[in-house]
């Protein structure tokens, strides 16, 4: 008996755990069917005929047979359990092959850390400009974690606080205001510009939708003396930088126009708008001349 022949394929029949579950009946009406297709008979032209119609004989005789067809279903499951642990072992081969070039090419990759710390580098940017874009919104708001000095500003520039007083000093405070024409400012524009005059402790935005208007800290009274009439700002919007306090321009530098100093010796009332309103149209008009 050949070991490779499948009896049950012989007679048609489905193999394997299927076959073993197949009747007596079942085998015997698969044989007569397949009997009546091989018969030498009705294959008078095939050479093979009558070999073929022996070999169905023989694969029905062994199933049939009790103890062959147990024999045979026997050697079916071993060749099943062979095939797959063959399976298996050519799965775990190319499992091996797969991590092997798994590693290599890992090998070659960047090296995770260098991306991991590039990755908290660029992170580290992003929240840097996010904390400098959110300081600059509540400086332009006006900070609301600093009420007492908005009160105090705001105070100063009514003339309510005296500058020998324990508040604010208003000799070290400036009144800066531009007309919103052209490029506004922002508390962080105006700190840098106000910082190269000596240290700024603080700026507050004030202003209408027409004008715009901020109180500038400075930490001395001479950084204030300083800044007082040499800030310009933008070309296409100048800024008037004013003392809080008027007595404070007695103390400008003696290169500044005298006519200039005396006015600002001599602000009150309605004459410091006025004076305010001369100079922003002067400025305004020497920005146009030097774009002209």
């Amino acid at each position: 008996m050949d070991p490779d022949v499948d009896h049950y394929r012989i007679l048609g029949l489905p193999s394997g755990e299927e076959g073993a579950k197949l009747t007596d009946k079942e085998i015997s009406k698969a044989y007569k069917l397949k009997a009546l297709e091989l018969h030498p008979d009705k294959r008078p032209d095939d050479p093979n005929a009558h070999s073929n119609f022996q070999k169905l004989k023989t694969s029905y005789e062994i199933l049939k047979d009790e103890k062959a067809r147990k024999l045979f279903d026997d050697l079916l499951r071993v060749k099943r359990e062979q095939q797959r642990r063959l399976s298996e072992r050519d799965g775990k081969r190319r499992k091996m092959v797969s991590d092997l070039e798994e590693r290599e090419r890992a090998s070659f990759a960047p090296d995770p850390s260098v991306k991991a710390r590039e990755e908290e580098e660029r992170i580290a940017r992003q929240l840097k400009e996010e904390i400098a874009r959110i300081r600059t919104m509540h400086a332009n708001k006006g900070d609301p974690t600093m009420p007492d000095l908005q009160k105090e500003s705001k105070g100063a520039a009514k003339g309510t606080m005296g500058s020998g007083g324990s508040g604010l000093d208003k000799a070290k405070v400036l009144k800066v205001s531009w007309e919103k024409v052209g490029a506004d400012y922002s508390a962080e524009e105006l700190r840098e510009l106000f910082s190269k005059f000596g240290e700024v402790e603080d700026v507050v935005i004030k202003g209408s939708k027409k004008k715009g208007s901020a109180l500038v800290v400075m930490k001395t009274k001479e950084g204030a003396v300083a800044a007082t009439g040499s800030v310009s700002g933008h070309l296409s919007n100048p800024l008037l930088v004013l003392p809080l306090q008027p007595a404070v321009a007695a103390e400008i530098s003696s290169a500044q126009k005298p006519v200039e100093s005396d006015k600002i010796n001599n602000l009150v009332g309605a004459g410091y708008q006025a004076f305010e309103n001369s100079v922003l149209s002067k400025l305004q008009k020497a920005a146009e001349k030097q774009k002209g």
